[in-house]
């Protein structure tokens, strides 16, 4: 294992400053929907996707296999990791940490095996760590990965990605130009016609890399993006469009062409020579446009299913008992995205901060439970008993809800 005390944003940034001068930086290598199959970094025990640096970080290590496990949960598996492999840096918000246990008089408690009892404690503040993880290819008594064939059509993708930008309502104007970019001033997204692209899915790819763009506006998650053509602070708004563009793309199964974004490779080499940290905020960045985006794709089911709901459901009121968020749900609210991921006894949530990557638990007494039930479903269920004004804050105590484990 390496001990180099680098932080996980310089390693990356060094990984990433001599794939660029090779041409095979992660979000440069162009991929097509109907080419090979192309999956991003997850934990291959808790299946859950790899978020910020860590995917850049992973993807670095150049591995055709998805699955990274710690060296604790390969030996909890029975897997063996072969001799020699060096594991790769990752980071994580930790919210806790466990200590012995102590009994009144300030002694040690153990259990019936002799061990000491372990008790968690929460964190006053979470703070960020490091850790070391090992590819499938470097484990060598894994299962080979399993490839399934997705059944979704070329149209169907197509189809997933046009309703996706009708939702959003963006403003997007076609013309004879031979270049894509979004203006800020008029908020317009501006695109070739369709028949300058060679495929639908170029069209679309392109088109969600604007859309990324679009995400600046202050009435969205007001990026600062007023920027020369060709100056640094160009460069970095394009950095974080185009790893937004990479997540999308492997999101929609349309692919991603960044052909048209080879001119700030220079660029983002300076960058990242001058300014390390630069790959660990566009990351961050990246996956706020990312929830951004892809939230209308989510929005459109669910107002789907709302609708169908309502028919039988008559008119909308805030107290009956259809207002409530499910499983998977991903809930865009104060400029963060919350993700719906546990369903506990007595109505309560468990819920992950997308952006931080926190998980807390949420019950219907929360301030943040009315916020994301009317952010789902709209202006009409304000009164749930309090102003606006209050359901549109945050508790205080928020973090203080991390999640605890009883014993």
């Amino acid at each position: 294992m390496n001990n180099k005390k680098n932080s996980v944003y310089e390693l990356v940034a060094a990984n990433i400053i001599k794939q660029l001068e090779q041409g095979t930086a992660p979000w440069q290598i162009p991929w097509q929907s109907h080419g090979p199959s192309f999956e991003l970094p997850y934990n291959a025990i808790s299946g859950k996707r790899y978020r910020g640096i860590n995917i850049l970080s992973l993807l670095s290590a150049e591995r055709s296999d998805p699955r990274w496990v710690t060296f604790k949960q390969a030996e909890a598996q029975g897997w063996k990791i072969k001799k020699g492999e060096k594991a790769s840096l990752i980071q994580y918000i930790k919210t806790h940490e466990y200590n012995a246990l102590k009994d009144d008089h300030g002694q040690i408690v153990f259990n019936e095996s002799g061990k000491p009892v372990q008790e968690l404690n929460m964190l006053y503040r979470p703070m960020i760590a490091n850790a070391w993880v090992f590819n499938a290819e470097q484990i060598s008594s894994i299962a080979p990965i399993v490839h399934v064939h997705n059944p979704e059509n070329k149209w169907a993708v197509i189809d997933r990605a046009e309703k996706l930008v009708e939702a959003s309502k963006a403003v997007i104007s076609h013309t004879h130009e031979d270049r894509a970019y979004y203006n800020i001033t008029s908020d317009k997204i501006v695109m070739p016609l369709r028949n300058q692209f060679p495929a639908a899915d170029k069209y679309y790819a392109t088109l969600l890399h604007e859309l990324g763009h679009w995400t600046a506006h202050e009435t969205r998650l007001d990026r600062n993006i007023l920027y020369r053509y060709g100056s640094m602070g160009y460069a970095r708004e394009e950095l974080r469009a185009e790893i937004a563009s990479m997540l999308l793309g492997h999101e929609l199964n349309i692919g991603h062409d960044p052909s048209q974004h080879i001119a700030y490779v220079e660029s983002w080499i300076k960058i990242l020579k001058d300014t390390p940290y630069e790959i660990q905020l566009a990351a961050l960045e990246a996956e706020k446009i990312f929830n951004y985006v892809l939230s209308f794709d989510i929005k459109r089911s669910q107002n789907h299913n709302q609708q169908q709901h309502q028919q039988h459901a008559g008119h909308l009121n805030p107290r009956l008992p259809d207002k409530h968020l499910g499983m998977g749900e991903i809930i865009n609210y104060n400029h963060s995205s919350y993700k719906i991921c546990g369903l506990l006894k007595k109505g309560r949530l468990k819920v992950e901060d997308l952006n931080s990557g926190n998980s807390f638990i949420v019950s219907k007494n929360d301030k943040l439970f009315e916020s994301l039930i009317n952010a789902k479903y709209g202006d009409n269920i304000f009164h749930l008993g309090k102003s606006k004004a209050e359901v549109n804050d945050l508790p205080a105590d928020h973090q203080a809800k991390i999640i605890s484990i009883k014993r």
